[in-house]
């Protein structure tokens, strides 16, 4: 999962208090599956784009990166277990804007699977941070520990620099690319959102809305733009 300086106080509420009612059973088994499919899909193109890597030791380093994905899609599928929601079931209702996204935004090269990494899946991180504080003790720790994994993510983050630093042409390309992942990103939360009323009702069960979470969202995706040398 992906981290950028700040990105710890990237939330919609403040932590829950004393009497505060929480998301119910239904709406929580819709959020962790859908963050489980992200964990799982996230492990088989990771594993998928270390195949385009320019050498072996940065193909093996993104393969074991993707260990830590699918280890997350274990913890979000065990929570699930433990609330008597069959996992399969709980992920199927997101696969087609799962697939839509993936299919739109196909890196060419290895440079555009790193920002993908980076910055792509952020949004989605950033997201669950911003809703996950209305959650649960045991559902908000699940949530929270899968957020912390950043190997894939450190990895990436590392390598956009270098190369931003040795050749700034790549600069333009790579920035250009990660405002479409962006944007595709958005475009497919608001569906998720629109198609799913008990996942909205998370989202804006503080008197929030959507849209303000989305532009959140965007100015997230800016600061880490920024972290790694690209323009906005």
């Amino acid at each position: 999962m992906v981290t950028c300086p700040g990105v710890r106080d990237f939330r919609s509420r403040p932590d829950r208090r004393p009497g505060d009612r929480a998301p119910g059973r239904e709406a929580v088994v819709e959020l962790l599956g859908l963050l489980a499919l992200g964990e799982l899909l996230a492990f088989e193109r990771m594993v998928f784009d270390a195949r385009l890597a320019p050498d072996l030791g940065r193909r093996a380093a993104l393969s074991e990166a993707a260990v830590g994905e699918i280890r997350n899609y274990r913890l979000i599928a065990d929570r699930l277990h433990a609330l008597g929601a069959d996992p399969a079931e709980a992920m199927a209702p997101f696969r087609e804007a799962f697939r839509s996204f993936d299919a739109s935004t196909s890196p060419r090269d290895w440079l555009e699977a790193l920002v993908k990494v980076y910055l792509g899946d952020a949004v989605a991180d950033d997201f669950f941070r911003a809703v996950s504080s209305g959650l649960e003790d045991a559902d908000r720790t699940v949530i929270e520990t899968v957020l912390a994994e950043s190997g894939a993510a450190d990895l990436a983050a590392a390598e956009i620099r270098a190369a931003v630093e040795a050749d700034e042409s790549v600069t333009g390309r790579l920035s250009l690319w990660a405002r479409r992942l962006v944007g595709e990103g958005i475009n497919r939360a608001q569906g998720v959102a629109a198609a799913n009323e008990r996942l909205t009702g998370i989202i804006v069960g503080d008197g929030g809305t959507l849209d303000a979470l989305l532009r959140r969202l965007t100015r997230a995706h800016q600061d880490r733009m920024k972290s790694v040398g690209l323009n906005n």
